[in-house]
């Protein structure tokens, strides 16, 4: 699942493309919202929150999207309207509109120069936008937002002192933003281990933790992909994800890999047993 810094990237490039232009095409593909018509609104901005994504629109309107595990939005010159179906119908069948792919296209908004296209998206919806609260207002401090608050932070991921660090981190309601990637990354810069309880961890560890999280994140954000080595070349990025069986670029040992967290919610991670000890 894409995390808080790819959404944050996603933000931006709908940004450029969407803001402060009107609407010309707004097609939704959810039942839900069939009659949905935004044509003539002006697009205010793009925002993003945790993993969510929020477009607001002139007369008091939000587009809620979320990426989940396979959405993607794409952006193109409004032009291009039919080499992009085509891109997009092999993943099979013609939808309405005349774009092939339609079951995959679940979102196009267009001006009269860029077209949005929001492809496999997990979550579509039209809110007010004075009520965003019911699409978001469970998450807790965003890492990448003007809302980021370490000390909050820690204080939700203490809320259950029973549960492993590794499962709390992962849990939106305590920091939005972290993925599996983030928080093997950040456990690792802070050597604890995954499997460390939260009660075993003291309040000032957690604000600490919080804070590593984000300084990680910020200082990627605008990276193509996520970097915390300084190196941004293939295979030299990250400092823990997707090495097992390498050695710990500190002490190393060999990394290890394995699922935590009970199903069907176990997310793989990522940790160094020696320099991560329980």
């Amino acid at each position: 699942m894409p995390e808080g810094d790819a959404v944050y990237r996603t933000a931006k490039r709908l940004r450029e493309a969407l803001d402060g232009r009107m609407l010309t095409r707004s097609d939704f593909r959810v039942p839900r919202y069939a009659t949905a018509d935004l044509r003539g609104r002006t697009v205010l901005t793009t925002i993003s929150r945790g993993k969510h994504l929020l477009t607001r629109v002139e007369g008091g309107l939000t587009v809620h999207t979320h990426l989940r595990m396979d959405g993607t939005w794409r952006v193109s010159p409004a032009g291009q309207a039919g080499q992009a179906g085509q891109a997009y119908g092999r993943a099979g069948g013609r939808g309405r509109s005349g774009v092939p792919g339609g079951d995959v296209v679940r979102l196009i908004l267009a001006n009269a120069r860029w077209q949005a296209v929001g492809i496999k998206l997990g979550m579509v919806d039209l809110v007010p936008t004075d009520r965003e609260d019911r699409v978001v207002g469970h998450l807790g401090p965003d890492l990448l937002g003007p809302d980021w608050d370490a000390a909050l932070a820690a204080r939700n991921l203490a809320r259950d002192p029973g549960r492993t660090i590794g499962e709390a981190l992962l849990d939106q309601r305590d920091l939005a933003g972290i993925g599996t990637i983030w928080r093997a990354e950040t456990l690792w810069a802070a050597r604890l281990s995954p499997w460390r309880t939260v009660g075993t961890i003291t309040p000032d560890e957690l604000e600490a933790l919080a804070g590593l999280a984000h300084d990680l994140m910020e200082a990627s954000k605008d990276a193509p992909l996520p970097v915390t080595t300084g190196d941004a070349r293939p295979g030299r990025s990250l400092l823990v994800y997707g090495r097992a069986h390498r050695p710990c670029r500190r002490c190393g040992a060999e990394i290890s890999s394995g699922d935590i967290g009970a199903q069907p919610y176990e997310r793989l991670i990522y940790w160094c047993r020696a320099c991560q000890a329980d």
